[in-house]
């Protein structure tokens, strides 16, 4: 993978990929015991579970939006197969959505998703670490 980035771009990269694959831990933890979206609207810790989950998915909307745009659109292209619009556009609709959460789409993301973006996100922070020598 030949990439010209910054010095500087290529560690604030870094660091949010990181954030990211901590997201997709905390995402999994806290849903282990989620077995559909039911679950969520069971309890109050359900409901937590899914304030939380939301709040996570932003955060990872928002991150892989900011890497975009300090690569200048260079990395997240590397993955096409990851659809990272919908990611974006998830964050988006979680932001702006208020109290029209869908819960099945919660679920679904973290259910059925999160493996490749982790996928994604290790061959990037694989990619750009340094090199033996360095």
């Amino acid at each position: 993978m030949e990439l010209s980035f910054s010095n500087n771009t290529q560690q604030q990269a870094l660091m949010m990929l990181t954030q990211i694959n901590d997201a997709i831990d905390q995402l999994r933890e806290w849903n282990n015991d989620i077995d559909c979206e039911d679950d969520y609207y069971t309890s109050s810790a359900g409901m937590q579970k899914l304030a939380a989950s939301c709040m996570m998915i932003e955060a990872i909307g928002e991150t892989v939006a900011r890497i975009d745009r300090i690569t200048q659109q260079q990395l997240l292209v590397m993955r096409p197969e990851v659809p990272w619009d919908a990611i974006v556009g998830i964050r988006n609709h979680i932001a702006h959505g208020y109290f029209n959460i869908d819960a099945g789409i919660v679920f679904d993301v973290i259910k059925n998703n999160l493996t490749q973006l982790r996928e994604a996100i290790d061959f990037f922070i694989n990619n750009l670490g340094p090199r033996e020598g360095e």
